[in-house]
C-alpha cells in the first residue's frame, strides 16, 4: 500500500453526523469489483446521485474539489457496519485522509490497514476547520503524520494522537502481510529449527 507521509491537499467538508458505511458505500455495490470503471461513483453515491444517475448539488460533486485528497466530518465518521469497501471507495477517489472528532472504530481500522490516514481532532476544531472550508472552498491543509500535525487553512496548527505500531505502518505502507513479511527471516529460522526438532513430523 501507498505509504503516507505528509500530505499538502484540498480539503472537502463533509457536515453529516454519524455517517455511516451504508452511506459511504451502499450495500448494493458492495459486491462489484474493485476495477469496475464506475467504482469511484459509489462513494456517498446516494447523497451524490440522483436516481436517474445525474448528479445532485452535494459538495463532493463541485468540480473545485475534484482533486481532493481529504475529507473533514462530523462525529462518528463510518459508523455501522465493518464493510472494508468504505475505505475501497474512498481510496479509488484519491482520498488519502480523513479527519472527524471520531470514528467507527472498525472502520479506522480498516482506514489504517488499506493506507488512508484517519485523523482525530475535538470536535471544535474539526468545526472551525470546517468553516474555513466552506468560506474558502478548494482551500487546502496539510497533514504531517511524522509531527502528527494538522495545519490549516488559515495556518493553524493542531495535534493529533495515533497509535505508534499505527504510525509505523502508514509511514513505510506496510499491509498485514507486510508487516507479517518484516519477520520473514525469524519465521524461516523458527521453520527450519521446528524441523531439526521435529523430524519424524515431516
Amino acid at each position: 500500500m501507498q505509504p503516507f507521509d505528509k500530505l499538502s491537499a484540498i480539503a472537502v467538508p463533509i457536515d453529516i453526523p454519524n455517517c455511516d458505511t451504508d452511506q459511504i458505500i451502499p450495500a448494493r455495490f458492495l459486491r462489484r469489483a474493485k476495477d469496475d470503471p464506475n467504482y469511484a461513483r459509489f462513494l456517498l453515491h446516494d447523497l451524490r446521485f440522483q436516481a436517474d444517475g445525474s448528479e445532485t448539488d452535494f459538495i463532493f460533486n463541485q468540480a473545485i474539489y475534484s482533486d481532493a485528497q481529504i475529507l473533514v466530518c462530523d462525529i462518528n465518521w463510518g459508523c455501522g457496519s465493518s464493510r472494508e469497501a468504505a475505505v475501497s471507495a474512498l481510496i479509488t477517489n484519491h482520498i488519502r485522509a480523513v479527519i472527524a472528532p471520531t470514528f467507527g472504530d472498525i472502520h479506522y481500522s480498516n482506514c489504517i490497514k488499506n493506507g488512508v490516514l484517519p485523523v482525530r481532532l475535538s470536535a471544535v476544531n474539526c468545526n472551525h476547520i470546517r468553516i474555513q472550508l466552506h468560506e474558502s472552498p478548494g482551500a487546502s491543509l496539510t497533514i504531517d503524520l511524522e509531527k502528527q500535525t494538522v495545519s490549516g487553512p488559515d495556518g493553524k496548527g493542531y495535534m493529533f494522537d495515533i497509535d505508534p505500531m499505527d504510525k509505523i505502518r502508514l509511514l513505510h505502507g506496510l499491509d498485514d502481510i507486510s508487516m507479517t513479511l518484516e519477520h520473514q527471516a525469524e519465521i524461516e529460522a523458527f521453520e527450519r529449527d521446528y524441523r531439526k526438532k521435529f523430524r519424524w513430523i515431516f
